[in-house]
């Protein structure tokens, strides 16, 4: 029935709503919804077609029904496919504006997923991306952009959060090799499993990122 699979991508955009990380992208659907669009103007075109240009719905009642439903189903599909793709494009800036490494993020979600396919022996772990390769290139070119703009105020983090820090300085723990970085009170060197104790203004993308586990 019409409409049935743009309903498909309406519940994946609510239930990607609730979710902390971005859910694989449904090209499968996708493609089945633009079919349907296609069919359906196909349809319109070739019921226009013996009017010649001058049709009436007054004359052609039954005619101008098939018609209006038509269009309204594409419509819809429209309006399904519009929603599905600016729930995931407004999850795709707000992990930007985060400061995580989104392509990193889910590069790393990919290997994950192809090494317990590996482990298990399921053929599911293909390690398939989670964004298709439209997003990942509008994430690529956001962060670009994102970090032109924030060129501009080098002494403000606009990435940080909004909320002031409990302590100047905390303790964190090392997760993986992130090499040196320089602070305020010299350069230090991350090494998987060591500890610091250093200014959370310092750290605050590293752990947004993934490197830095802040402890209690």
């Amino acid at each position: 029935m019409y409409g049935d699979l743009g309903l498909k991508l309406v519940q994946h955009a609510k239930r990607t709503q609730s979710l902390s990380q971005l859910p694989p992208y449904q090209s499968d659907i996708v493609r089945s919804v633009t079919r349907e669009v296609r069919d359906l103007d196909r349809d319109v075109t070739e019921m226009l077609e013996p009017f010649n240009g001058h049709f009436d719905p007054a004359e052609e009642p039954a005619t101008a029904c098939s018609l209006l439903v038509r269009h309204l189903c594409m419509r819809r599909d429209k309006r399904c496919l519009l929603a599905y793709h600016r729930v995931r494009v407004e999850m795709i800036e707000g992990m930007c504006w985060s400061g995580s490494d989104l392509l990193d993020q889910v590069q790393a979600s990919q290997n994950k997923v192809a090494e317990e396919g590996a482990r298990i022996g399921s053929a599911e772990g293909s390690g398939a991306s989670s964004l298709s390769p439209e997003e990942e290139e509008y994430a690529r070119q956001y962060e670009d952009l994102l970090a032109a703009y924030k060129g501009q105020w080098t002494d403000i983090d606009l990435t940080g959060s909004l909320e002031p820090p409990r302590d100047l300085f905390i303790d964190v723990r090392v997760l993986k090799d992130a090499g040196e970085i320089q602070t305020e009170y010299g350069a230090i060197t991350l090494t998987k499993n060591s500890q610091f104790f250093v200014r959370q203004g310092d750290v605050e993308r590293l752990i947004a990122q993934g490197f830095l586990q802040k402890l209690n």
